[in-house]
């Protein structure tokens, strides 16, 4: 039977926690090697990278977390706002000894791991940014972010196994890779006392903060892609809801040295519906 655990056999790793600015914070870690930091996206989780963590535990010491807020990670009742972010990492890399990290987002996570290379570059080898960047979307892509904020605050004020499939569904192109026990894996985070209420304050802050025009001015523009002083792959799919292929070129225009790649058969998690794919140029670039 097909399972996200059997992507990790063969591999020693382990589940750690982590106190981080006094919260813990769970990582799945394996292998050795300068360290890589994988960012789920928001409401997400560390489970996001099972199908990729053996893969590059051959080359680095991988740090899949479980960001502040998620997952299994302390869900301290404070602002989740993008400062918040920067500083946690920074936080994340002081408590792990790491003078400088790979960094690899998905989604917020992308956009975590830019940020914090503008604010801390000297802590940074390079980042990948997977289906997030910093500019906002189009018209049409903000109208369907807005229905995916609508989907996850009814997923997260009503933790259902259905109504967390139904918030999932926007992750992938192909509905079979929703699996009952990737469903049922968020099921039970969602379901941690007081959690849900978080995950939905968490997803509201993220989401205005790419749509409002305000938030955008702050954290969300083209002048912001140009102060990334690190080599940066645009890691992008052609069914990214909200966020088309062409924002995606024009933000790796905007970045002093980026690179874009395409997948052509996933949606907003390439790394778990392409991962062969996703893993050779992950480390095509990661080790060049």
């Amino acid at each position: 039977m097909s399972s996200m655990w059997n992507d990790l056999q063969g591999a020693p790793f382990k589940q750690s926690y982590y106190k981080v600015g006094g919260v813990p914070i769970r990582a799945i870690e394996a292998g050795e090697g300068p360290p890589l930091i994988l960012l789920h996206g928001t409401g997400g989780h560390a489970e996001a990278y099972v199908k990729n963590i053996r893969a590059h535990a051959a080359h680095f010491h991988v740090y899949a977390i479980d960001m502040i807020g998620h997952g299994y990670s302390g869900a301290p009742d404070i602002a989740y706002d993008m400062e918040l972010y920067v500083h946690f990492m920074l936080d994340l890399l002081n408590t792990l000894g790491a003078e400088r990290a790979f960094i690899s987002g998905e989604s917020l996570g992308a956009s975590v791991a830019a940020w914090f290379t503008i604010a801390h570059p000297e802590r940074v080898e390079k980042i990948v940014m997977n289906t997030g960047t910093l500019l906002p979307p189009d018209e049409a892509g903000a109208a369907e972010l807005r229905e995916l904020l609508e989907r996850s605050q009814r997923a997260a004020g009503a933790p259902t196994r259905e109504a967390i499939r139904q918030r999932m569904r926007w992750l992938v192109h192909d509905e079979a890779s929703l699996t009952d026990e990737l469903i049922e894996s968020r099921f039970r985070i969602y379901n941690q006392p007081g959690r849900a209420a978080i995950l939905g304050r968490i997803t509201e802050a993220s989401l205005s903060a790419l749509l409002d025009p305000d938030l955008q001015r702050r954290w969300y523009n083209a002048e912001l892609l140009g102060r990334i002083a690190r080599p940066v792959l645009v890691l992008w799919t052609r069914y990214n809801p909200g966020q088309s292929v062409e924002l995606a070129a024009e933000s790796v225009r905007l970045i002093p040295d980026g690179e874009l790649v395409v997948l052509e058969n996933s949606a907003h998690w390439p790394q778990w519906e392409e991962p062969e794919a996703f893993n050779r140029l992950h480390l095509e670039f990661l080790l060049k």
